[in-house]
């Protein structure tokens, strides 16, 4: 394996509305694994052949219209699985390992309305990742879990602290369901290399005119690593650039650099 692997997060909303997006980016050389959300397209209509002929490989767990999870990578997976937690009947998790390297990718429930039956169902899932986690690996494992967890975890992570309190994806329930998870054994990858650094976002909402120009977003897109994977971190950072092009998804790319 070579010296360096990134690996980068990137809920595309739509894999076949953002394909070209997808495949630039791809070329462009910006990682190694792209973990995508949001795919809205079953198995049998997922653009593998674009990705192919890119001479990329893509692993993916879809369904129709809604949620869905890929793989895309330069590198060849040593093992694919799309086992998900217990609770789990959507098409949210896909995992791959390269290497010692496991890459976990998932698509969070957004969770609609506090106090909802699919805020429940947000918290239960969440929650539910830990199991996954101490089922399949321990904290001394390289292991990255990485995608649109739909949790801003501090006030610096969305535009309007005090407005957005208490609402989905910025609620205490949710943040303390996320850290219990990482209490496991897991870092917030980003915030290691930008500690305190505010404006940092990675979604900008559609309906808020020029949001990107305007830094009216969430950091919600998170790699996070176990300490063993996290110590060989070397870089993270959000790429804007795909959300300011023609017709983009409402989420950019975060991307994380590891001495493999």
């Amino acid at each position: 394996m070579q010296n360096n692997i990134s690996i980068a997060t990137f809920n595309v909303n739509s894999i076949r509305s953002r394909l070209d997006i997808v495949l630039e980016w791809m070329a462009q050389g910006k990682c190694d694994v792209l973990c995508v959300q949001e795919i809205k397209v079953q198995d049998a209509d997922f653009p593998a052949g674009a990705f192919e002929s890119a001479g990329l490989f893509c692993a993916f767990h879809g369904q129709k219209t809604y949620n869905g999870v890929a793989i895309i990578s330069k590198l060849q997976p040593d093992e694919v699985s799309c086992k998900q937690t217990p609770e789990d009947e959507e098409a949210r998790l896909i995992r791959a390992r390269f290497g010692d390297i496991n890459v976990v990718n998932t698509y969070v429930p957004q969770g609609t309305e506090v106090g909802s039956a699919r805020f429940e169902y947000k918290l239960n899932w969440i929650r539910g990742m830990r199991k996954y986690m101490s089922d399949l690996f321990s904290p001394e494992d390289k292991v990255v879990w990485v995608g649109d967890l739909n949790v801003a975890r501090e006030p610096m992570d969305v535009y309007d602290p005090e407005g957005l309190q208490g609402s989905v994806c910025f609620h205490p329930d949710e943040q303390s369901a996320l850290n219990w998870v990482m209490e496991w054994g897991m870092v917030d990858v980003f915030r290691k290399h930008h500690p305190g650094e505010a404006d940092q976002f990675s979604f900008f909402d559609y309906r808020i005119p020029n949001a990107v120009k305007r830094r009216m977003g969430w950091r919600i897109d998170h790699i996070m690593a176990t300490e063993a994977l996290a110590d060989l971190s070397i870089d993270c950072y959000i790429d804007k650039e795909p959300r300011l092009k023609p017709k983009p998804s409402d989420h950019t790319p975060v991307v994380a650099v590891f001495q493999a």
